[in-house]
């Protein structure tokens, strides 16, 4: 984003805006700290902070005078208001996700692709006791990282899998061995062949998920939906059963999101 903002007059101060903008939504409610936000951004201090005082002074993020805590702003949720007309389909998945929680007793997800990420959308609690919380609103995860990611990045066209993956050579030093890219290759294939996405605790171990991708009308895989929980919950006997109930509710919403937009 910053080698592409600089061909760009003034884009790169508002390429760091709204990383930062990013950054403190995924926070969520309970805020981030000025060292956090500047150490995640790779800005010094002095710059993250001239930077959000100025989207305060829009309204864009907030501060809270007790912790001094940085937190998404009042027109961020009045500008997201306007833009789900347009882009926002949880509405459509919302049962969908309640639906896939209560059938396989695990924690469910809707995710949206942004760019080279997911972002998740909607967390419906599974009954089972025993709950992984890698995910919740708001968390972002690069292509091919979690589960939902994965599924996504898999059915994305040939030549866009190998720009990401050029892209985003810093994959295997933030997340592991298991992203270099011939690894992450051979996940993706199999990803492809099985129908859906395995993340077997590559993030936080013993926490596995599954993911299958959800598409538009055109076929492109625009979301997915997701299933986490702890490792003896995703055995191969359960792992088959669960991949065919979520394929099962992740067909349904794609064709429920085709149906209407048309």
């Amino acid at each position: 984003m910053e080698s592409t903002a600089r061909s760009i007059p003034g884009a790169q101060a508002i390429a760091r805006a709204a990383r930062l903008l990013r950054l403190v939504t995924a926070a969520g409610a309970e805020g981030a700290s000025l060292q956090d936000l500047a150490r995640a951004a790779e800005l010094s201090r002095s710059t993250t902070h001239r930077l959000l005082s100025a989207l305060k002074f829009e309204g864009l993020v907030d501060r809270d005078e007790d912790s001094t805590r940085w937190m998404p702003g009042p027109e961020l949720f009045l500008m997201g208001s306007v833009a789900a007309a347009r882009y926002d389909v949880t509405a459509l998945a919302r049962d969908i996700v309640r639906s896939l929680a209560v059938k396989t007793e695990e924690s469910a997800f809707f995710s949206v692709r942004r760019g080279d990420e997911t972002v998740c959308l909607l967390r419906e609690e599974g009954s089972f006791p025993i709950r992984s919380f890698v995910l919740s609103e708001g968390v972002r995860f690069p292509l091919g990282v979690a589960s939902a990611g994965l599924a996504i990045l898999a059915f994305l066209p040939d030549h866009d899998v190998d720009a990401y993956l050029e892209r985003h050579p810093d994959l295997e030093s933030a997340w592991g061995p298991t992203h270099r890219p011939r690894a992450l290759r051979a996940r993706l294939t199999e990803t492809k062949e099985r129908g859906y996405a395995v993340n077997p605790g590559l993030i936080v171990e013993g926490s596995w998920g599954i993911g299958a991708a959800v598409f538009d009308r055109s076929g492109r895989p625009e979301w997915a939906l997701s299933l986490t929980g702890v490792e003896f919950r995703f055995g191969p006997d359960r792992m088959a059963e669960l991949g065919r109930t979520l394929l099962a509710h992740a067909h349904q919403l794609s064709a429920r999101i085709a149906n209407a937009r048309r």
